[in-house]
């Protein structure tokens, strides 16, 4: 069968973990977004800082290479639907965590209306009631593509498929 790839931390903690603007900011994003815990945030940060380092870098580069990096950078980076169609790497620049926050499954899922509340979307795509596609999701942190958004619904064998459902009963007359 062969050896597991090594597992590896996918973020990295603050240099200074108890300045308390950070601690503010932090706690604010955790709410605001339903995060489990900090790690899920500093998994955003990495990633930001992984694509900015990226852009950065074709500063430096000669013209016919940074325009293929440039273009597949681009092309990644709008089929996540992070950025739009005609971006360019000053875009790039001025992402914010909040950009890759928002392409989460668990903030797609209460943006739809799928959940009242956004720790109510993460506890539905745990126990397995949300599915992209044919495909059911268990993972809140799954990042969600452009081309996936208008698949994002209710798993075929979940009691929510009903429209009768207490819970969608429910969010039918609150909303």
């Amino acid at each position: 069968m062969g050896d597991p790839k090594k597992q590896r931390k996918k973020y990295e903690t603050p240099r200074h973990p108890w300045r308390a603007d950070v601690l503010a900011d932090e706690l604010k994003l955790l709410g605001q977004y339903g995060l489990r815990n900090k790690r899920e945030l500093w998994r955003a940060k990495a990633l930001l800082t992984k694509y900015r380092t990226i852009a950065r870098s074709l500063l430096g580069m000669p013209a016919e290479r940074r325009m293929k990096v440039e273009k597949e950078l681009l092309e990644k980076l709008y089929r996540m639907g992070v950025v739009g169609e005609n971006a360019t790497v000053d875009e790039v620049l001025d992402l914010r965590v909040e950009d890759f926050l928002e392409r989460r499954l668990q903030t797609q899922v209460y943006r739809l209306g799928l959940a009242k509340t956004i720790y109510q979307a993460r506890q539905l795509i745990v126990h397995g009631h949300i599915a992209i596609g044919e495909e059911k999701v268990t993972s809140p942190g799954y990042l969600v593509k452009r081309g996936e958004e208008s698949l994002i619904t209710y798993s075929l064998d979940s009691p929510l498929q009903k429209p009768e459902h207490p819970l969608r009963v429910e969010a039918a007359q609150a909303g």
